[in-house]
């Protein structure tokens, strides 16, 4: 695997997404994961550990979808782990993430909730 940039803070990963994901680079999203990450994407479904993860990327991308930046909600942090989340250009829901602190003080996402869309009873 190539040398990526690293995210030394939470919100990092946030950017780094975007960047890649706009060049086509499904690897480099794929390594902003953990090995054994958890995503819960496509809706209704989990894709499970760095591999799935970039092989899903993979055909993702391949639609050349444009992310656009976006302002990330306060990241809340305990310890080596935290909590980074992002408003939907919608209003609905929040994406949220769950990430942990590397041996080398980098961050990876543990848990992805892309987009959650509140229910209503």
């Amino acid at each position: 695997m190539p040398e990526y940039e690293k995210a030394l803070r939470p919100e990092d990963i946030i950017r780094l997404f975007v960047e890649r994901s706009n060049a086509g680079d499904a690897a480099g999203v794929a390594a902003l994961y953990e090995e054994d990450a958890v995503m819960a994407y496509p809706p209704g479904e989990l894709t499970v550990g760095r591999e799935a993860i970039r092989a899903l990327w993979e055909k993702v991308l391949t639609a050349r979808p444009r992310f656009e930046p976006e302002q990330p909600l306060p990241t809340l942090i305990s310890g080596d782990i935290a909590l980074t989340s992002t408003p939907p250009k919608d209003g609905a829901g929040a994406r949220a993430q769950v990430v942990r602190r590397q041996p080398d003080g980098s961050w990876l996402r543990l848990l992805d909730q892309p987009e959650f869309v509140p229910t209503t009873r």
